[in-house]
């Protein structure tokens, strides 16, 4: 049915004596502190006396609506972002809120409001119980809520470390006003306060002003049964689930889109709808769910099963809507996010003090830099899409029109990007692109414009994960950066054998090799050294928030199958920059009233250590041989360069994951000095993402890789936005030591090895060698040079891979049929056409026996030698065994003293090809590196 009749609502459940607030509160204490037993109980009169002599009285509901604008500031103060809140709310009674809408309400949130006293016991132990199961959720009713929004302390709400204290003096006012307002009729004053009072997304506060700003509905019982579940879903998380931000723009009247772009033809009309996989339409269907199933107490048997049904296919079509024009838009909404933590509390997305207005908020956001990202991502997404790439480039900031790059993009089917910059030492937000042009005329589902998809986008980081693996077998002693990895495909259990991503194996590298040129499987080695828990847990200390709590990937961690959303990833990598010190990330330096005074506090952040500065530096340093053409020639080629033409030093790590739907590159710069500070310079970590906003796959027919889109979005942001800062390195800390090293085993060089340079946390640097002739498999025997004979799995693929490496580079094998080859492959073999002691032939020789003679017979008187049997080698022996000769007999013109012609020779030593220059070609072509290769296991949903 297309409208909710009016009908004569089913009256509310019949009132029940309620118990006096003194009675409650020994129903609170014993749920809270059960274990205490009756001892407690029995002074809860006096404990509630005391908790709530400093509340407000239950009946002072302040009145509602903005008394003025509040304005948003950048950093500086000066430029406007934008103004908001100057509208006043409609305040609408019980009468005018149709009863649907209410049992929507009730139904999703507080399923017991019509009976209980404020709070659910039952609920919160209900949630207690799920928390410790990993399954955290809340179980405040509408009644707590309303009380957390306008009956409680501002400075109680906000405080996070009295958490437990504002929890039960939030049930305790709640008691109190369900007391204030008794029976029904109260009931009906407190649900109509609550509708009245929430926050819907979009600026519109109360249930009217949402139905009329996203349904152009202005009386509510016109409401459809859809559009009244809908509404009711929204205050749970009104800036995630706002329905003009998760909105795309289709075609009207049954008119094809284009099947290439998506974009509806030119002049036709369009309308905006909410796509069916969004959210907040699955959260709509679990509305409608529960109202079927008999959650409707004041609506009774009005709708039917088929109503019900009908109503989960009604397409979510919203009115026209008029968009305010802020600068940096995403980034407004993010700030304005961040004011309601900040002012009402963890959560609570309304409160008197943000509903009266009158703030002045400086954000964190840099003008200038912003408008730098904001061209680098239209570089990407909306260029290459253009008509004309040529004009809308140089209408962007490009003089001379495309680059090549965004030329070779033309037909991709890549339509968004996003970019985010923090200040790593503050925590500061210093640009923030959640959608490639907020402004644009067109949203569709591979483009959705207003999504932010940098604070509210889920996305699987691929490589750009990796980092934070090997950072942790680092700083729990497990690896060194020198540690050996047979980069051999392995069965790792029931069909997983990733690959890498240009289907090569490259036998021994080391950690840092294998981290610099993104290999997987010595990553996914790592994780299961590290344990996938470990891992997942301390990525959550660096800074990642998960869409999940827990994670199912198993050894797939590895290659960054876990969604993140790029704003807490950039924060991971802010992190590890920092020296392993957590600082978190923040929108807003300052919030103020009209007179100048501070509305609350904000203080610099702590920083919490969340791994040792000497591990962040090693992994650091790695990271910075990517933007260094010398180390990483093919990664190299996205250094960052000032305005005369110095190299800048900056790490970087790409990722792109299993089915190229998320292309990510994430990387930082050393910070500046106060001097460089002072004079606006900051400590910049970047994340970059591209892909399309429906989780699309990206060029389906023709690969691309991070290092083909994103990757330039992120040097050309860095290098801009930089371009006149001092130049700056990254600072060793104390505790480190560098030591010299074989470059295939990572153990202390032997004889004839041509040594490199690697860098240890101080106690852990090799203090042995591969004993002299070692060769092969016994390499991997040496417990000091790696783990791989302690996994039989492992030991099994080195062992096939030796096998083929024999014959060469480019012999096929394993589980999936991948060839050897030299590190890292034909064009760029730093440590030469070698694979050390590892395989027999290809720079390791097997010993050669050691030769000896023996005089030979004396002739008989005819002249004849006597024959003789001379022993038969034994190649087991050490050394190889001894080859027996005859003597040679002496020249007659030999003095005496002259030794003889061939002495017996010592035994060769085991040789080395010495590595060569890491000269790299003329024009390396460039390896991508998908986190996750064909035969990985997907990712994670």
């Amino acid at each position: 049915m297309n409208e909710t009749p009016r009908v004569t609502s089913r009256q509310p459940p019949r009132e029940r004596t309620q118990p006096s607030a003194a009675g409650m509160i020994a129903i609170i204490i014993w749920v809270l502190f059960a274990s205490l037993g009756f001892v407690l109980a029995a002074g809860s009169v006096a404990a509630f006396s005391s908790l709530a002599s400093n509340l407000d009285a239950p009946t002072d509901l302040a009145k509602l609506g903005f008394q003025e604008e509040s304005i948003i500031y950048d950093r500086t103060g000066t430029v406007e972002l934008a103004r908001f809140g100057a509208t006043t709310r409609s305040v609408v009674t019980f009468a005018d809120i149709p009863p649907i809408a209410i049992d929507a309400q009730t139904a999703i949130e507080d399923k017991t409001f019509w009976d209980n006293s404020g709070f659910d016991p039952l609920a919160i132990i209900s949630a207690g119980i799920d928390s410790l199961r990993g399954r955290a959720r809340g179980a405040s009713t509408i009644t707590q809520q309303l009380v957390r929004q306008r009956l409680l302390p501002p400075d109680l709400v906000q405080d996070p470390s009295r958490q437990a204290e504002r929890k039960l003096k939030e049930i305790i006012q709640s008691i109190r006003l369900t007391e204030a307002f008794p029976g029904i009729e109260g009931k009906k004053q407190i649900i109509t306060a609550y509708l009245n009072q929430n926050y819907y997304g979009n600026q519109a506060y109360g249930i009217k002003a949402a139905a009329q700003v996203y349904f152009g509905v202005t009386d509510l019982h016109k409401l459809t049964l859809a559009q009244a579940a809908i509404l009711a879903g929204l205050p749970k998380s009104p800036s995630s689930y706002d329905l003009v931000q998760n909105a795309v723009e289709e075609c009207s009247n049954n008119i094809s889109p284009d099947p290439d772009t998506g974009d509806c033809p030119d002049g036709k009309p369009t309308k905006l709808v909410v796509p069916k996989p969004s959210d907040i339409v699955q959260r709509r269907n679990q509305i409608l769910d529960l109202l079927e199933q008999g959650r409707t107490p004041l609506s009774g048997t009005t709708y039917s099963q088929a109503d019900f049904e009908a109503a989960k296919n009604e397409e979510v079509v919203l009115a026209p809507q008029t968009t305010p024009q802020w600068l940096a838009p995403h980034f407004v909404w993010a700030v304005q996010k961040e004011l309601a933590t900040k002012l009402c509390g963890e959560g609570v997305p309304t409160c008197d003090v943000l509903a009266s207005g009158g703030l002045r908020i400086t954000s964190t956001l840099d003008a200038k830099i912003q408008a730098i990202a904001e061209k680098w991502v239209k570089a990407a997404a909306i260029v290459p899409n253009a008509a004309n790439p040529d004009l809308e480039a140089k209408k962007i900031g490009f003089k001379n029109g495309a680059e090549a790059w965004m030329k070779n993009l033309r037909g991709r089917q890549i339509r968004n990007g996003a970019l985010v910059a923090l200040d790593y030492q503050t925590g500061e937000l210093i640009a923030y692109v959640g959608s490639a042009n907020y402004y644009s005329t067109k949203s569709t589902a591979k483009f959705q414009a207003k999504f932010d998809v940098v604070g509210s986008g889920y996305r699987q980081p691929g490589s750009a994960f990796k980092p934070f693996n090997y950072l942790t077998a680092i700083d729990d002693r497990k690896l060194r950066a020198s540690t050996l990895l047979m980069d051999a495909s392995t069965d790792f259990g029931g069909g997983y054998s990733p690959a890498d991503a240009d289907n090569l194996e490259r036998g021994p590298v080391r950690v840092r090799t294998a981290l610099q040129f993104s290999l997987n499987i010595p990553s996914v080695k790592t994780m299961q050294i590290n344990g996938t828990d470990r891992v997942f847990a301390r990525a959550q200390e660096f800074g990642m928030q998960f869409k999940t709590q827990t994670t199912q990937a198993g050894l797939s961690l590895a290659l960054g199958v876990q969604e993140v959303r790029p704003v807490d990833l950039v924060t991971a990598y802010g992190t590890l920059a920092n020296g392993g010190t957590y600082i978190g990330h923040t929108t807003i330096l300052s919030i103020k009233n009209t007179s100048g005074q501070d509305v609350v506090t904000i203080e610099p952040p702590a920083g919490a250590k969340v791994a040792s500065p000497q591990a962040a530096y090693i992994v650091t340093d790695i990271l910075a041989g990517n933007t260094n053409p010398k180390i990483n020639p093919f990664w190299g080629k996205f250094e960052i360069d000032n305005s005369k033409g110095q190299r800048r030093p900056a790490t970087l790590k790409t990722g792109t994951n299993n089915d190229a739907k998320d292309l990510n590159a994430y990387g930082f710069i050393a910070p500046p000095t106060a001097n460089g500070r002072s004079a606006g310079e900051h400590a910049l970590a970047v994340g970059a993402w591209n892909g399309n906003s429906d989780n699309s796959v990206v060029s389906p027919n023709r690969p691309v890789f991070s290092i083909d889109v994103t990757t330039f979005v992120w040097q050309g942001f860095m290098a801009e936005a930089t371009r006149t800062w001092a130049i700056n390195d990254f600072k060793q800390p104390d505790g480190l030591v560098t030591a010299k090293i074989d470059p295939f085993t990572g153990l202390q060089p032997t004889p004839g090895d041509k040594p490199i340079d690697e860098i240890f946390i101080k106690g852990t640097e090799p203090t042995t060698s591969i004993p002299a002739n070692t060769c092969g498999a016994a390499v991997l025997d040496n417990k000091d040079a790696s783990y791989e004979s302690a996994h039989a799995n492992w030991l099994k693929a080195d062992l096939d891979w030796i096998k083929r490496a024999e014959r060469g580079p480019g012999v096929a094998g394993g589980p999936n049929r991948d060839r050897t080859a030299y590190f890292y492959n034909g064009s760029f073999n730093p440590f030469g056409r070698s694979w050390g002691p590892l395989v027999s032939g290809h720079g390791c020789s097997a010993p050669s026996p050691t030769t000896t003679c023996i005089p030979g017979p004396t002739p008989d008187a005819g002249g004849v030698v006597p024959s003789i049997l001379l022993p038969t080698p034994d190649p087991s022996a050490p050394g190889g065994g001894v080859i027996t000769v005859i003597c040679p007999t002496p020249s007659p013109s030999a003095s005496p003293s002259e030794a003889p012609s061939a002495p017996p020779s010592e035994p060769p030593q085991p040789t080395k090809t010495p590595p060569g220059k890491p000269t790299p070609p003329p024009t390396p072509p460039p390896t991508p590196e998908p986190s996750a290769p064909p035969s990985a296991a997907p990712a994670a949903s």
